[in-house]
């Protein structure tokens, strides 16, 4: 399958209360994208300003089917040129979702040694990305 014309479009969260839609879209601080191959929609994901040049994620997610091709690997490159002024991104996960973890590491996200307990099958643990840290040595000279 063909992933190379994945983009990005303004979009409302899928499967949340009419309320909580209607809340986070009238935030000024979050934007909204399908995430979409061609003409399909084959995810979603939530971008929210916060201060100091730092972004956070949340949620993002790629339909199963569409999983493993590449599609949010491209997306956070759309996501850090599209955002170019970020300085560090935040995003969580699910410490059981080996995948989720996988990918995020494999972008250049470190853990940051935060994690909450939800119940004895679930932990969230919290990623950062500082862009600092993922500056060209070459670009500096």
């Amino acid at each position: 399958m063909d992933v190379s014309n994945v983009s990005l479009a303004r979009a409302s969260p899928a499967n949340e209360p009419v309320e909580r839609i209607v809340s986070r879209l009238n935030q000024p601080i979050t934007d909204y994208y399908f995430i979409r191959m061609s003409s399909l929609s084959v995810g979603a994901v939530r971008i929210v300003r916060l201060q100091n040049n730092t972004f956070r994620v949340s949620p993002i997610f790629v339909l199963p089917e569409y999983q493993g091709l590449g599609i949010a690997q491209q997306v956070f490159a759309l996501l850090e040129q599209k955002y170019e002024e970020a300085e560090r991104w935040e995003l969580d996960t699910i410490l059981q979702e080996r995948g989720n973890c996988y990918l995020y590491e494999k972008l250049g996200c470190r853990r940051t040694g935060k994690s909450e307990v939800i119940n004895d099958k679930m932990t969230i643990v919290f990623y950062e990305k500082l862009m600092s840290d993922c500056a060209d040595p070459r670009s500096a000279r």
